[in-house]
C-alpha cells in the first residue's frame, strides 16, 4: 500500500466474487484491499477496526443483511463512504439503500472501470448512479412509503396468503389484516393482491430466489 493508496473494505459472501473483485484492484497502486468480509457482522466488526476510505457492500449477506450493515456502519461514522454492488436491481433496494446512506449503486453486470469509476468519485463524496439506476429510480411508483407492518403484509400476500392466514401468522385481527391490505394496494397503486405481489417482486420489496 502506497501512502496515497486509497483503504478498500470488500464485503461479498461468494469467493469467487471477492476473487474477481481482487483482480480488478490488482493493478491499481492507488487502490488497497485492508480487509475482506463475507458476512454482514464481520463487515460491521471490520469497518470497525479498519476504518476504510471506501466499502463496497454486497446486499445479499448471510445473517446481517447488506442493508443492515450499511445502516451499522453508518452509526459509527455518518462520512462513511460505501458503494453497494450487487444482483438486486429492483428500484426499491436502490431506493432503501442510498436512503440508508450509499454513496453508489451498481449491479454486478458493471465493468471493472466502473466500479473504479464509482470508488474513485465516492472517495470524493460525489454520489455514484448510473443511468439505469437513476432511471429506476425516476420509474419508482409516486407513493407514500410503507409503513413496517405493510412491508409485512406485503411479502406474506407475494406468498400467496389469505387475509386469516396473514392474520394467524402476524397475530393481529382479520379486520385489522384488511386495512393493512387496503392500505398497501393504495400506496402501491395496485388493482388487486396479484397485481401488489408482482410490483413487490419486480421493485424489489421482497425477494425470490
Amino acid at each position: 500500500m502506497t501512502l496515497s493508496s486509497l483503504k478498500i473494505l470488500l464485503v461479498e459472501d461468494h469467493f469467487m466474487a471477492r476473487l474477481a473483485l481482487r483482480s480488478i484492484m490488482a493493478d491499481r497502486p492507488d487502490l488497497s484491499i485492508v480487509g475482506e468480509a463475507d458476512n454482514g457482522l464481520e463487515a460491521v466488526r471490520m469497518y470497525s477496526k479498519l476504518r476504510p476510505d471506501v466499502t463496497v457492500m454486497d446486499l445479499g449477506l448471510p445473517g446481517l443483511s447488506g442493508f443492515e450493515a450499511i445502516a451499522s456502519i453508518r452509526e459509527q461514522n455518518r462520512a462513511a463512504r460505501i458503494i453497494v454492488l450487487t444482483n438486486y436491481d429492483g428500484s426499491e433496494d436502490t431506493y432503501r439503500a442510498l436512503q440508508l446512506g450509499a454513496m453508489a449503486y451498481l449491479t454486478k453486470d458493471a465493468s471493472g472501470q466502473e466500479l473504479i469509476s464509482a470508488i474513485l468519485t465516492v472517495h470524493q463524496g460525489v454520489r455514484y448512479l448510473p443511468r439505469a439506476v437513476r432511471d429506476r429510480l425516476a420509474e419508482r411508483m409516486p407513493c407514500a412509503e410503507l409503513t413496517p407492518r405493510e412491508h409485512e403484509v406485503l411479502n406474506l400476500i407475494s406468498s400467496g396468503c389469505s387475509n386469516r392466514e396473514i392474520a394467524e401468522n402476524l397475530r393481529i385481527a382479520e379486520k385489522t389484516v384488511r386495512i393493512h391490505v387496503s392500505s398497501v394496494l393504495e400506496k402501491l397503486g395496485a388493482r388487486d393482491r396479484t397485481q401488489a405481489a408482482i410490483y413487490a417482486i419486480q421493485r424489489g420489496f421482497v425477494h425470490r430466489d
